[in-house]
């Protein structure tokens, strides 16, 4: 790197090209996430006509492999930590990460061998579509914190990632349920090539847009038994990282549920419409977190701003748990508390993922190595399993309220109408009159799912972490302030 350039990505500073290739680029790499993540298991559930042994088998190989994700996602962090290629110490990963994981992309919504055939063929594919994301987003994250360990400039990019990240989202979460319904296969294909273009290219932005900063221990190499070391030896890292893995499953139970309770609770014809609703305020929630956070987190204290957004996630749930049994039915009502619990979860999410970089500094800061790539790991290892258990949870919920056996029916219809024997119009009348005869019981127990889990956990994810991360804006300065004096 030339001194031009080191002189620009210093810690109080960060050239704009890097800057805004790099937060640009998160909107294609979560938009393609947020189709797998979101709607793929949607996908097999309302496309494929699988018995319930194969849709729970395909639950179990979906936990398995979201499993080996959390446990590669370390050995990937070690692999990238030892590798000293040419163009840069993430880049390279960042690119061949999106093109392999764009192809399975395709792949996954577009072949479709059936029965037992297409439960071996998807453990196949989403194993080696979840490694291939593995090599795309520990790199991607892991770069995050090397470009400056200013607490400012960090907030910033934080900030100014995750709105970028709220946009892909947006545009998947909020697009797909409107033009699904009715002609689902051909529609996934569809999209899938859409999202695996976008992909590619917002990835190749970051490729070729950002200036990677010069670490030292360039030289170190590092064994499973050195990561292993890191990570037990960091007692901050520990609390961050549980609380991070309970935040996980706590927020995104809602959005698992979220395609089913719209379907059950409204009809499978107007759904599509409300969901789109109801993911406006996903996105307009989760962007007004990301976009006030900085300005935020400059008046209020980590632990406070915990604090605060975790009593009123715990309200919002509470209203959604009542909504069409103690409050109106009333979809205005459900948007505003859509919009509460998702400005929360999003506040509650940053400041948690600013706690976690800020540990890379506690661990060089008392032992004098730095391991960005090995402890930015740890984010994504509890992301991913905290959707392993999650696709439990949700699979047993969808099979013991027997929502399931219903969805299976509306997916022969799904068939039927791209095989061209029947229209979407009779395909939609049809849904809905299977959709009728579900009854309260039913759907109170996907609302249990849906609400009363994931406040539970949270609970448990802001206790763990206001006992035993002790990490405060006034140590994390002392602590860059000590780093920066030894070098």
């Amino acid at each position: 790197m030339s001194k031009t350039a080191q002189q620009k990505t210093g810690n109080a500073g960060l050239d704009k090209r890097t800057k805004w290739s790099y937060c640009i680029g998160a909107t294609g790499r979560d938009a393609a996430y947020a189709l797998v993540s979101m709607y793929l298991i949607t996908y097999i559930q309302y496309t494929m006509n699988l018995s319930a042994a194969q849709f729970a088998t395909i639950s179990a190989i979906m936990a398995g492999c979201l499993v080996w994700d959390a446990i590669n996602d370390p050995l990937m962090g070690i692999i990238i930590e030892n590798a000293h290629l040419k163009h840069g110490k993430y880049r390279p990963w960042i690119l061949l990460g999106a093109v392999l994981n764009a192809a399975l992309i395709v792949v996954l919504f577009t072949v479709r061998p059936q029965g037992w055939s297409f439960v071996l063929f998807f453990g196949i594919s989403y194993l080696l579509w979840g490694m291939t994301f593995t090599m795309n987003d520990i790199s991607y994250w892991g770069m995050l914190p090397s470009l400056s360990s200013d607490a400012s400039t960090r907030n910033m990019l934080v900030t100014l990632m995750s709105i970028f990240v709220c946009f892909g989202q947006f545009a998947v979460a909020g697009i797909v349920p409107t033009v699904i319904a009715g002609n689902a296969v051909n529609a996934y294909r569809v999209v899938a090539l859409v999202v695996a273009l976008a992909f590619l290219g917002f990835q190749l932005l970051v490729y070729l847009g950002v200036t990677e900063r010069e670490r030292k221990n360039t030289d170190v190499k590092l064994s499973l038994k050195d990561m292993l070391k890191i990570f037990m030896r960091n007692d901050q890292l520990i609390p961050a990282g549980i609380g991070y893995f309970l935040f996980n499953i706590g927020s995104n139970l809602l959005i698992i549920f979220g395609y089913n309770f719209f379907n059950f609770e409204f009809g499978y014809s107007d759904a599509g419409n409300l969901i789109f609703i109801f993911t406006v305020m996903f996105g307009l929630g989760t962007l007004f977190s990301q976009a006030i956070f900085a300005a935020v987190s400059k008046k209020l204290s980590r632990r406070k701003i915990l604090t605060y957004s975790i009593i009123m996630i715990c309200v919002g749930y509470l209203l959604l748990l009542g909504y069409g049994y103690v409050i109106p039915k009333n979809i205005i009502l459900l948007n505003a508390i859509g919009f509460l619990i998702f400005f929360c979860q999003g506040i509650f999410n940053m400041t948690m993922i600013v706690m976690i970089n800020n540990t890379i500094e506690y661990d060089e800061y008392k032992f004098h190595e730095r391991h960005d790539s090995v402890i930015s790991t740890v984010r994504s290892f509890a992301v991913k399993f905290a959707s392993a258990l999650n696709q439990g949870i949700s699979a047993l919920v969808l099979i013991i309220s027997g929502i399931y056996s219903i969805s299976r029916q509306i997916s022969e219809l799904e068939i039927n109408v791209g095989k061209g024997e029947m229209t979407s119009e009779q395909a939609l009348a049809t849904a809905n009159g299977y959709i009728s005869g579900v009854t309260d019981t039913q759907t109170f127990i996907l609302r249990l799912g849906m609400v009363f889990i994931p406040m539970l956990v949270l609970l448990g994810c802001y206790l763990i972490v206001r006992r035993k991360y002790r990490i405060d804006e006034q140590m994390y300065a002392d602590m860059v302030a000590e780093i920066e004096a030894r070098q």
